[in-house]
């Protein structure tokens, strides 16, 4: 029993999930241009949550296969026969379905709307449509992951604006040298199960080059995230070092070196703690203003 229970709970994979919600907050902050109730912010994230692990667990029925073949994957529930994948996808929808209604009942319809298709753009977009077909696939299909800013900042105002735009599109530009570094540290593991992820089979110049790319492409939304929401100069100054720190890790990255994975795997947990300290320096900036 206890195995099953952990099994349902690695079906969401909430360290991921976690990942995602650190932008869901600051853009709810941005968006009420204070601290929003209590009660919107918990409900929003409980709702997010289960959304995120709906679409996750639905990625995992459809991928149980390409599981087994990947080391970092093996051990998942329905890898390893812990469940099956009717099990698997009944609980996805269930909860799938429960996120969708508390989005409708504490947050707004807009933001209802965009969870939903956050959930179908992940499983039938990305993991369906891209993975399998294109090396630009996290690119594209990354999108899914930058939608609880959309969601957070919907569910305040239920409407978008620029500002939340220039966020979603930091998260946009951050995501694909954020997996790639991962990608690149599990790349014979990627190749086994015939995933075509760009450091698979692009050469190593290449995907430095398009890391280089999206990461000065992020920096670039950042200042304008930081203009557009009329932030204090201090946050745009900090907001431009973490950039550059991100791009000093790149510059490490080096075609011979012998480090290579390891590198990509350091860029990697930067890129985490990136994301995590912007979104601080964004709520603290706004809170700031109010002072």
């Amino acid at each position: 029993m206890k195995s099953v229970l952990r099994g349902y709970i690695e079906l969401m994979k909430l360290r991921v999930v976690e990942l995602l919600l650190v932008s869901t907050l600051p853009a709810m902050v941005l968006a009420a241009k204070a601290l929003p109730t209590f009660t919107l912010v918990a409900a929003t994230i409980l709702a997010g949550t289960l959304a995120a692990g709906s679409a996750n667990a639905f990625n995992m029925v459809i991928e149980s296969e390409t599981d087994k073949l990947m080391t970092r994957t093996a051990n998942r529930p329905i890898a390893t026969g812990v469940m099956t994948k009717t099990n698997a996808a009944v609980f996805a929808t269930a909860i799938g379905l429960l996120s969708l209604v508390l989005f409708w009942i504490f947050t707004t319809p807009l933001a209802t709307l965009l969870a939903f298709i956050a959930i179908a753009f992940y499983v039938l977009v990305y993991t369906i449509g891209l993975k399998r077909r294109t090396s630009q696939n996290i690119v594209w299909g990354g999108a899914a992951g930058c939608m609880p800013v959309f969601i957070g900042w919907a569910a305040v105002t239920n409407s978008l604006s620029l500002t939340a735009l220039a966020f979603f599109m930091v998260i946009f530009f951050w995501t694909p040298p954020h997996f790639w570094a991962l990608a690149i540290k599990y790349k014979d593991d990627y190749s086994a199960a015939g995933i075509p992820m760009l450091p698979v089979v692009a050469t190593k110049a290449r995907v430095h080059r398009e890391m280089w790319l999206h990461t000065i492409l992020m920096i670039a939304s950042s200042i304008w995230l930081i203009i557009s929401a009329g932030l204090p100069t201090w946050s745009l100054v900090i907001t431009v070092l973490l950039g550059l720190v991100f791009a000093r890790e790149l510059i490490a990255l080096k075609e011979s070196s012998p480090d290579y994975s390891k590198t990509a795997g350091k860029i990697f947990q930067w890129s985490i703690t990136y994301l995590s300290l912007l979104s601080l320096v964004l709520v603290v900036a706004q809170l700031s203003v109010r002072l």
